[in-house]
């Protein structure tokens, strides 16, 4: 059985939180997943708040979607996106640019969309 989730929130600083909320709403469809769907949507919502124009006037999209065979999430919001690869292992000292790493280490794809509007995902196999 496929469940999906489709939301629509204003940017600003409790967007993430909103957004993890908001996974409450599958039932359980995401089982052992859900810890590290949790993590990575948070940090590409947190991403769109810091870099993506995702201001309290500003709509982020999330959709997600579970299935017998994965996870798929995708974020969008207004900006441009970024140019070029994540940079590597950031710097423990510089307090952040973990989020693109994060995903990058624990899905299995992810991909970006260059924009306006800008979409940014990822994808987890259940292997």
């Amino acid at each position: 059985m496929e469940e999906t989730l489709k939301l629509r929130l204003a940017g600003g600083p409790d967007a993430a939180a909103r957004a993890r909320a908001g996974l409450l709403a599958l039932n359980g469809a995401l089982e052992r997943f859900r810890d590290v769907v949790k993590l990575l949507l948070t940090e590409l919502v947190t991403n769109s708040v810091r870099h993506g124009q995702g201001g309290p006037d500003e709509a982020i999209e999330i959709e997600l979607s579970s299935s017998a065979n994965g996870v798929r999430v995708q974020v969008t919001d207004t900006g441009t996106g970024f140019n070029g690869p994540p940079p590597g292992r950031p710097d423990p000292e510089a307090g952040g640019g973990y989020g693109l790493f994060l995903v990058d280490q624990l899905a299995d794809r992810w991909g970006v969309v260059r924009g306006p509007p800008s979409r940014v995902w990822f994808e987890i196999d259940r292997r």
